[in-house]
């Protein structure tokens, strides 16, 4: 028996609802653009099994253990690992069973579509997860991870995946890559320039960081003018690499486009450790207006992740390290802290910004009326908390009237969690394809044309937003 129904995300008006899916089937077998996520290279690096089924679905996602830690479960008993190498739990059947016992959290979440979906496509499960069944649902899965079937490049292959996007540091040598390259395996997988650690002064760490890029790019990174160079080296050496994309989470939107002399002393401030939180902002807000006039010369695509405050525990990034669940999205204001960037560089229509939110109130007011207008402006899909059948719906709600469809970048699924990207892109498909049905039912889109909007929004979109 399927844990899965056919007809799930679709709407329930019959006629609304066989437009869906009808459309649905032209775009569901499309090959995945994933230009933005968090996987892991050395996965496909060195092509070794997944370990075992908690370390592929539990451990390390944190949508699925900031759930059962809302409840009271201890990161350590889900073998998250400590910063002080303290004791976490290892039996991986443990963790599994933890988490089956707990399962009934995810009713009605994203999560619990994307597990379920991993679970009957990938791993041929038809039962649903639970204390009962976490045995042999464990042993199915784990007996198939040691097949070569079930590999990184297998199921990369398997999940007709055309080009996957990683995110790596400014100061990461890129080995992992490297060694993909070197192998002669063919599947696309490239990084993308995340600079936070070297332009943001709050980062821990920054003056280090910022010494080390110097010496990574053969500049004195300690000077202003030295400074910019090590990042135009450093993003040249990440397009060797394959790289079409920057990528940028500060805790605002706020940009700058100052005085270099200005700049300059803001950011000798920074290396001493001396900005105030204002000064700190200033200068995070400056780099963007930076990072986008270097995005003119090398043609990387700029990408804005504004509006989390991160790691809002000081408990548990003390004990547990950055990104374990404590993130919660912010009020962002864009059209004020955009102001300088797009006075600056928002009417060349050689430059791609994109721009995501946490923060649903600014689609219709902010983005939408933004990136209707100005010529570098695209619109992010809906991200992180709001990855889900109704955050996609309101998406499109709140943009298309304003924005339109191709002022938008198609879809892109963000996550960490390998085998979940073939479940993202279905529910997004799902949700694309049930708006477009309305649309034409209402008589807002031709029949004739919904097809093709699908295609685009499935699959031209990013492929093109992206340079892939």
């Amino acid at each position: 028996m399927a844990i899965l129904d056919d007809n799930r995300l679709f709407p329930t008006d019959p006629n609304v609802r066989a437009l869906a899916r009808d459309l649905y089937e032209g775009v569901k077998a499309l090959p995945i653009i994933s230009p933005h996520g968090h996987t892991d290279p050395r996965w496909f690096a060195e092509n070794v099994a997944f370990s075992d089924p908690a370390q592929l679905f539990v451990t390390p996602d944190h949508y699925v253990f900031r759930m059962l830690h809302s409840q009271g479960i201890a990161l350590e008993s889900l073998g998250v690992p400590r910063v002080d190498g303290g004791e976490t739990e290892q039996d991986p059947r443990k963790i599994w069973s933890l988490f089956a016992s707990n399962y009934h959290l995810f009713r009605g979440t994203p999560s619990r579509i994307w597990v379920d979906h991993a679970l009957q496509e990938v791993f041929g499960v038809t039962m649903r997860l639970s204390a009962q069944t976490a045995d042999a649902i464990y042993d199915r899965i784990d007996d198939q991870l040691k097949q070569e079937a079930f590999r990184p490049r297998a199921l990369f292959e398997r999940f007709n995946i055309e080009a996957i996007s990683t995110t790596e540091r400014a100061v990461d040598d890129l080995r992992w890559h490297r060694m993909i390259r070197e192998s002669g395996w063919t599947g696309k997988v490239v990084t993308a320039y995340r600079p936070d650690a070297v332009v943001d002064p709050d980062f821990d760490g920054f003056a280090r960081n910022v010494q080390l890029m110097g010496e990574m790019a053969g500049e004195d990174a300690t000077t202003w003018t030295g400074y910019l160079a090590a990042h135009r080296n450093r993003r040249a050496f990440f397009k060797t690499f394959g790289a079409t994309s920057s990528d940028h989470g500060h805790p605002t939107a706020r940009t700058e486009d100052l005085p270099q002399a200005e700049a300059a002393a803001l950011f000798d401030k920074a290396l001493q450790g001396t900005c105030s939180s204002e000064e700190a902002d200033r200068f995070r807000g400056h780099m963007i207006t930076e990072m986008a006039r270097m995005s003119l010369d090398d043609g990387l695509v700029l990408q804005i992740h504004p509006g989390s405050a991160r790691n809002h525990s000081h408990d548990i990034l003390r004990r547990f390290g950055r990104d374990k669940g404590y993130d919660i999205p912010t009020r962002t204001d864009y059209v004020t802290a955009l102001r300088p960037l797009l006075n600056a560089v928002g009417g060349r229509a050689d430059l791609t910004v994109i721009l995501f939110t946490l923060d649903e109130t600014s689609y219709a007011r902010e983005l939408a009326p933004l990136a209707g207008v100005y010529p570098a402006l695209r619109l992010g899909p809906p991200w992180w908390f709001h990855d889900s059948y109704e955050g996609m719906w309101r998406f499109r709600e709140m943009t298309t009237e304003t924005a339109g469809f191709y002022n938008t970048v198609g879809f892109n699924d963000d996550t960490r969690a390998f085998c979940s990207i073939p479940a993202r892109h279905d529910v997004a498909r799902r949700v694309d394809c049930s708006f477009l049905a309305t649309l034409v039912e209402t008589g807002r889109l031709g029949r004739d044309e919904a097809p093709e909007v699908a295609h685009d929004l499935s699959y031209r979109l990013a492929k093109q937003a992206y340079r892939l």
